[in-house]
């Protein structure tokens, strides 16, 4: 089985590119940290910070696209790729990705946001008016 799950924060902004037929892949940067520790004898252990190449692909990609900024904290589900490529000046380059299958958006929302829709929602004691489509 290849699973991963991951729970970090973006690094930069996510790259959000559309390949054929209009296809969204997006690419983020995430830090994971594991935090750090004392050990019984008094020893210091400082935290560890790992960043992950994340790509996501279609209706994932359109959602971090919209969603997602530097900062957010995300949740990420997928696999784990190994791919090679040969850089400028000819060497071997090796990469490892993550390919997501599952995405989930930790950050809360702004407050902008919050504000905006309890504005637009409906007063409680106000009924809708009669001819509307409710």
């Amino acid at each position: 089985m290849n699973k991963v799950m991951l729970i970090g924060n973006v690094g930069q902004e996510p790259e959000v590119r559309y390949v054929d037929q209009g296809v969204a892949v997006a690419r983020l940067r995430l830090a994971t940290t594991e935090r750090g520790y004392t050990l019984q004898n008094g020893t210091q252990v400082p935290d560890h910070t790992d960043w992950h190449n994340v790509i996501l692909w279609r209706r994932m990609a359109e959602i971090v696209e919209k969603y997602v900024h530097k900062g957010d904290k995300l949740y990420i589900e997928g696999r784990i790729r190994y791919t090679s490529y040969d850089d400028k000046q000819g060497q071997r380059r090796y990469a490892t990705e993550i390919w997501a299958d599952n995405l989930e958006l930790l950050s809360p929302k702004p407050a902008t946001t919050t504000v905006n829709e309890s504005l637009a929602a409906p007063q409680p004691d106000t009924k809708p008016e009669e001819g509307l489509p409710f």
